[in-house]
């Protein structure tokens, strides 16, 4: 049908001329819309959980779990309207003595609620509940994590049972806390990266567990790391993290105060967006005010994933996972507004587990590596010298720990996706103090049988850069002598009678090597690494500048290469 200005006029549909504007709100504080408002995008992130306190003998208290974590990327609303936003603090410290932690107050945008993290329990208690769980205390038993809120969080780990002295890690929004190693409190979860402010940030970390020989390690996302006394370390404000736990020494009992969790946060952005017929006028109106809507860009891009590696123990550490599309497989398709910006997060190697005379640590898990919908799961920990000295699972699992019984190697591809990320971890031998390959992402972790023969679990080699490079190899076990890693990074296990592991590459995914009860310890994991290409004519670029942008001579035809070695943010057009 004709119009006056000589424009046609289609089906009426909603529009929304929201200019793109980004609020972030760190108290509580209504957001209203602009005129032309019509959808939002929006990041609701609870406060996180805070940590008990103690007033004894060996006891410790867990990681406090992070708040609750939701992104809505289309939020219906009206312009020029209020809409509530609630911030919520972090939960409260445990007041001195034994007392828990508080949960952490919710986060509300509009109908968007974002629970508050789960407090990090006692000496004797389990974890609360929240949006992700607290990390459960020391006791006479092991005690459970709380449990997370499905959507928004995972559960916080198991505390140790007496002797050890460490409580389990709070869980974090992308991954649940890790269970202590030895008397080491759990590492806390790890959690999200979202870029809604318009810089690439890591929300929603756990706290790491107490612990008698060393905290936890705080989860990346503002959550606290695990002390061995004094007052816990808080969660970072405005990022939902949560509290660290800390530790009492023994002997004497002493007093240890826990700490508050990370304050929340709102983000919302008001879209630019649109799916209709519009007439002339209408066009030219917007396009004066500059809110005329941009069509949507798809981008067909090939990645390489490859996640942090796994810490030795006396057992290897297992490789990072390993996920790509290149050569031949299915890449992935983006939509955004061009030039679209997409966060990126590399994993780092989990660290060696310490060692003293006549006792071997675990190693901790890497961390993950993340593209989009994409993500690797980081290597699991060589194995600890404890009756139950299993190498960790993850992306390849790590090897097991020497000694009577047995010890079997951690299991790979965990999480379990298709094609499989990882292999599991090797073997220790009955009644050999030898341990287990971790595993790489094209083998498994040899078993010991022998010294020199618990080789890592080889890795895979890709040539998305423009150069066939190795990633991913498994570490190598201890023995007499040690073990070599595997191709692609992995550390070498240390030689009887007491020698270190080794450290895996940087920047591989490899596996650290394992140690053979060695003050030196086990060495640590290789950082992770991601690489995105796409074809000639799209641009690149990569922030901060510490990541590349190459353009690949022929045969490749002009392709755009971009290499991070540090998490940043990927821009194309």
């Amino acid at each position: 049908m004709g119009s006056p200005n000589g424009g046609i006029v289609g089906v009426i549909n909603p529009t929304s001329f929201g200019k793109c504007t980004v609020t972030s709100f760190t108290s509580s504080t209504p957001l209203t819309t602009q005129p032309g408002t019509r959808v939002v995008s929006a990041l609701v992130v609870a406060g996180g959980g805070g940590s008990g306190s103690q007033n004894g003998s060996n006891t410790a208290s867990g990681g406090a779990g992070a708040g609750g974590l939701l992104t809505c990327t289309s939020f219906s609303v009206c312009g020029a309207t209020p809409y509530s936003i609630t911030v919520g603090g972090g939960g409260t410290a445990g007041a001195p003595g034994y007392n828990q932690g508080g949960q952490g107050s919710n986060s509300v945008f509009s109908t968007l609620t974002a629970i508050g993290g789960g407090y990090g329990a006692r000496y004797g208690n389990a974890g609360g509940p929240g949006g992700s769980g607290g990390g459960g205390g020391n006791g006479c038993q092991p005690l459970a994590g709380g449990t997370g809120t499905p959507g928004q969080g995972n559960p916080g780990a198991v505390g140790g049972g007496n002797p050890v002295g460490a409580g389990g890690g709070g869980g974090g929004a992308g991954a649940a806390g890790s269970t202590n190693s030895g008397t080491t409190g759990g590492a806390g979860g790890v959690g999200l990266t979202n870029s809604l402010s318009g810089s690439c940030t890591t929300y929603a970390g756990g706290g790491g567990g107490g612990g008698s020989g060393a905290g936890g390690a705080a989860g990346a996302g503002g959550g606290g790391a695990g002390k061995t006394s004094g007052t816990a370390n808080a969660g970072t404000s405005n990022t939902g993290g949560g509290a660290g736990g800390t530790h009492a020494s023994s002997p004497p009992a002493t007093t240890s105060t826990g700490a508050a969790g990370g304050s929340g946060i709102v983000i919302t952005k008001e879209l630019n967006k649109a799916t209709g017929v519009w007439n002339l006028k209408s066009q030219f109106s917007a396009v004066k005010s500059g809110t005329w809507v941009q069509t949507q860009d798809s981008f067909d891009l090939d990645y390489l994933v490859v996640a942090g590696g796994g810490g030795g123990g006396w057992g290897a550490g297992g490789a990072g996972g390993y996920r790509t599309s290149f050569p031949g497989g299915t890449k992935l398709t983006l939509s955004g507004y061009s030039p679209a910006s997409f966060p990126i997060s590399i994993g780092g190697g989990g660290a060696g587990g310490p060692g003293t005379p006549g006792t071997m640590t675990k190693g901790t898990d890497g961390s993950t590596s993340i593209f989009s919908t994409i993500t690797s799961a980081g290597g699991g920990g060589g194995g600890a010298f404890v009756t139950a000295g299993a190498g960790g699972s993850g992306g390849s699992g790590g090897g097991g720990a020497g000694g009577t019984p047995c010890k079997i190697g951690g299991a790979g591809n965990t999480p379990p996706v298709s094609p499989p990320q990882g292999n599991p971890g090797g073997n220790s031998a009955p009644a050999d103090s030898g341990s287990g390959g971790g595993g790489g992402a094209s083998a498994a972790g040899n078993p010991y049988t022998g010294g020199g023969t618990s080789t890592g679990g080889a890795g895979s080699a890709n040539s998305i850069s423009g150069s066939s490079v190795t990633y991913a190899g498994g570490g190598g076990g201890s023995g007499n002598p040690g073990a070599a890693g595997g191709a692609g990074g992995g550390g070498t296990g240390g030689t009887q009678p007491s020698g270190g592991g080794t450290a895996a590459s940087v920047n591989t995914g490899g596996g650290g090597g394992g140690a053979y009860v060695s003050p030196s310890g086990g060495g640590s994991g290789g950082s992770g690494i991601v690489f995105v290409r796409a074809p000639s004519a799209r641009t690149f670029t990569a922030a901060p500048g510490t990541n590349t942008v190459t353009t690949l001579p022929a045969p490749a035809g002009g392709c755009k290469v971009a290499t991070f070695t540090v998490s940043g943010t990927l821009t194309v057009s």
